[in-house]
């Protein structure tokens, strides 16, 4: 694609990017074919190629409207549409961009401020979101049907930590170590989740240590367009992992749970490749962050007794078949565990939760999740697992059937 970038921002980092991005653009369209609010709205501005467009002519100096912004809002940075473009464009970058600029031309009105400062400094923090959770969970009964749908239930967690005695592990075996990233709603929310992931690695001779004060990633902020505030968490997480990392050697991976947070965390050294304190250490990081899928993918399962009558139906979150590039990784793993998977059409598609869209564009959001959960539901599955804790509890909100992280579900069963 031709551009004639304005030279205000050809002088900076975010445009000299933008321009390379938008160069490797040869607007063919294939990604219309996969953008789900393309599918659902039929407007050119409402796909990536249309974006594209309106973010080119941002920085090329034309004017920023109210309307801008509304199409760049209602992307759902599923970044389906990479996975289909055949010249390699990275429309995530792209998109981030092309949001902050706007942010920074068009003023928003007053609700919409309020409502994502809120979750700006509501969601990140796992103490406020814990106090807020627990009131919620109170009054859920009096609550409207709409947002009590969105109230997960209280959950503890109830799997005990396994020591590694079984006998897959063996004492001329040496433990491995790993870092788990905890995080911020998942923690809170679902905190089943990395007890699991916990005894499943423990099972396998792998050991997780978690850092209390590496916390929330860093993606609310990063993408509602508080570009700084996001990399304050960038930081504070590198430096809470980084003395761990230095002293210890023998630590091979930072391990996460939640797909959302891990496509961010592979991401801190793309975003800190400014700043000459943090590059290498980000970098760092960046090599080290795995998805949980990733490590057990690379570990032969031992023998196990999974009830082969019991159907799964997995989501893939767009974050981690599109973000992290990790399509089937877990359904490999699952199958190979001997469960039985159904087939989901337009797997490839968004839930409808992505991050905090679904309370952002919630007429949209809502659309895509009955889309998603009668396409999960078609085979009639015992129990829907994901691998990311927006899309659990968002496809929770109207699943007449379980929903659960699937690495709960290797936990119950794994010997």
């Amino acid at each position: 694609m031709q551009t004639e970038i304005s030279e205000q921002f050809l002088k900076t980092p975010e445009g000299q990017e933008a321009n390379d991005i938008l160069r490797t653009c040869v607007h063919c369209g294939f990604c219309t074919a996969t953008c789900p609010t393309y599918q659902l709205l039929g407007d050119e501005l409402d796909g990536p190629r249309g974006r594209i467009y309106l973010i080119k002519q941002i920085l090329e100096g034309n004017s920023v409207s109210e309307k801008t912004q509304t199409h760049l809002d209602r992307c759902l940075t599923c970044r389906s549409c990479e996975t289909t473009c055949p010249s390699g464009v990275q429309y995530g970058r792209l998109i981030d961009i092309g949001r902050e600029l706007v942010e920074k031309k068009v003023v928003r009105d007053p609700i919409s401020r309020i409502k994502r400062y809120a979750l700006r400094k509501i969601i990140p923090y796992p103490e406020r979101f814990s106090a807020l959770l627990a009131v919620a969970q109170m009054v859920k009964i009096v609550l409207p049907k709409s947002i009590k749908a969105h109230v997960p239930d209280r959950q503890k967690s109830s799997i005990s930590n396994i020591p590694i005695d079984s006998d897959f592990f063996t004492q001329d075996k040496p433990v491995r170590k790993m870092l788990l990233l905890e995080g911020c709603v998942q923690s809170v929310a679902t905190p089943e989740t990395n007890t699991s992931a916990r005894n499943v690695l423990q099972k396998l001779g792998i050991q997780l240590f978690s850092v209390p004060s590496a916390g929330c990633c860093g993606a609310v902020s990063h993408h509602l367009s508080a570009q700084e505030e996001g990399l304050e968490f960038v930081r504070r997480n590198i430096d809470a992992w980084w003395p761990e990392i230095k002293s210890d050697q023998s630590i091979e991976a930072i391990i996460i749970t939640a797909s959302g947070c891990g496509v961010q965390v592979k991401e801190y050294g793309h975003l800190l490749r400014h700043d000459s304190e943090y590059v290498e250490k980000a970098q760092r990081i960046s090599e080290l962050a795995k998805d949980v899928s990733e490590v057990i993918g690379d570990v032969s399962i031992p023998e196990n007794n999974i009830n082969n009558n019991q159907t799964i139906a997995f989501h893939s979150p767009c974050t981690l078949q599109h973000g992290q590039k990790l399509a089937g990784v877990v359904e490999s793993i699952l199958q190979n565990a001997g469960f039985k998977l159904t087939t989901v059409k337009d797997a490839h598609l968004c839930c409808g939760s992505a991050g905090t869209y679904s309370i952002l564009q919630s007429k949209l959001s809502q659309k895509l999740l009955h889309n998603k959960l009668s396409n999960l539901h078609a085979e009639e599955p015992d129990v829907i697992v994901t691998a990311n804790i927006g899309c659990q509890m968002h496809l929770q909100s109207n699943s007449g059937v379980p929903v659960k992280h699937w690495i709960e579900l290797l936990d119950e069963v794994l010997i």
